[in-house]
């Protein structure tokens, strides 16, 4: 059967191979990288910053913060510098080849953990409502500890493709692993930081299972760290008062204690219903829910834009989580298990961190003093997220790249 050209074309031979070559040429229609996944990181950041004007404006008229005055917008200038800054360390970091970060993941993972131990010596770390977390940069304060989740993100994944003949063995494929996340845990509950202890411990186990870990070692040290982080909080008085607060908040004595900032929270959802009081019109934030900025403000979300508003964060989360993993899973077919690997790490730290903060503002899990990834004020949290997101961009470029059949 003769091949026939789908469209019917006149004229001599030579415009048919001129024809033919500007065909060739045209550019392919995939686009060099996810735009999708730009806009839904800049639309959570921008949504953020709203929130956080909206839940901090009333923060001046409070005696913790009165050193502002009459700067009602404090917060909302510091989380436009947060963003500013983020978005140009994002574009800077979206530069760096994938490669380089396999080849530099260990060394990252060292001076990161130099960090943690810095910040416990007085003088050198700064201390914030009895925790001691930060490094002052006088522009802002950096956590260590959010530089270590992009750390050992790319850390496990570089560790699980160069021991992938031995990742079912106890000695050589888990035990390493499980020794430097136990430094990485003893020095951030030191500070103490349980809540980044668990979400590292998480990222680290989800890539060791997604890199073909033995099932049995894997349940087998599950269950170890659920007892683990069980004695953790058995073993620590205030810990366990506020655990106790969680399983009965609205028992007097919880209720004006422990479990204060978790009944406002419950306090704010239910009185948003399903639309909402109105953007700005947050009663809960007037001193009522402390950290209605940071740590609670998707209680503020729910209490102003009602169930909608929730369900809209869920939704671009939930989007931007399976996103990552789309993009790892390609990276693997593709024969780049270190970047598919960072890939899905990735989307397990946003998950679990987002899963986390959500769960606490809702009641579901103890209250915990974590972030809503890329929306709660705070320098570090946004920088680092992004940075994160970036490399996950880069990743997702170099997909592309390959699968035209160039190189990078």
């Amino acid at each position: 059967m003769a091949f026939q050209l789908p469209f019917k074309f006149s004229g001599t031979a030579s415009d048919a191979v001129n024809a033919a070559a500007a065909v060739g040429k045209r550019p392919s229609k995939m686009m060099d990288y996810d735009q999708p996944l730009v806009w839904v990181t800049l639309l959570l950041m921008l949504f953020g910053m709203v929130m956080v004007y909206s839940a901090s404006i009333a923060l001046p008229d409070s005696p913790k913060f009165r050193y502002l005055e009459d700067r009602n917008e404090y917060f909302l200038y510091r989380q436009m510098m947060y963003i500013g800054v983020s978005i140009v360390a994002a574009w800077i970091t979206f530069k760096v080849p994938v490669a380089v970060w396999q080849k530099w993941a260990p060394m990252m993972f060292i001076a990161t953990l130099v960090m943690l131990a810095l910040v416990l010596i007085p003088g050198v770390g700064v201390s914030v409502n009895g925790a001691r977390r930060w490094l002052s940069l006088k522009v802002m304060n950096l956590q260590p500890s959010e530089i270590m989740k992009i750390a050992v993100v790319l850390y496990a994944a570089d560790f699980t493709v160069r021991k992938q003949e031995y990742m079912h063995k106890l000695t050589k494929g888990f035990l390493p692993m499980m020794v430097a996340i136990g430094l990485v845990g003893g020095l951030l509950l030191m500070e103490p930081d349980l809540g980044a202890f668990g979400v590292i411990v998480c990222i680290a186990m989800g890539i060791l299972f997604l890199g073909g870990i033995n099932i049995v070692w894997f349940g087998g040290i599950g269950a170890l760290l659920v007892i683990i982080f069980t004695s953790i909080i058995a073993l620590s008085p205030f810990r366990r008062a506020r655990m106790f607060a969680y399983l009965d908040p609205w028992e007097e004595g919880n209720a004006l204690d422990k479990a204060y900032q978790l009944t406002h929270s419950l306090i704010a959802f239910g009185r948003g219903e399903f639309f909402g009081v109105g953007l700005g019109s947050s009663v809960e934030k007037l001193h009522y829910l402390p950290e209605a900025h940071t740590d609670f403000i998707m209680a503020v979300i729910g209490e102003e834009l009602g169930l909608a508003g929730v369900l809209v964060v869920v939704a671009m989360f939930y989007w931007l989580v399976k996103r990552a993993f789309d993009i790892g899973r390609q990276a693997i077919a593709l024969d780049q298990v270190f970047a598919g690997l960072a890939a899905k790490g990735i989307g397990i730290w946003l998950g679990t961190q987002t899963f986390i903060n959500m769960g606490v503002n809702l009641g579901l899990l103890p209250t915990k003093g974590l972030t809503l990834p890329l929306m709660s004020f705070g320098g570090s949290g946004v920088l680092f997220n992004c940075v994160g997101l970036a490399i996950l961009l880069r990743i997702d470029y170099e997909n592309r790249v390959r699968m035209r059949g160039g190189r990078t």
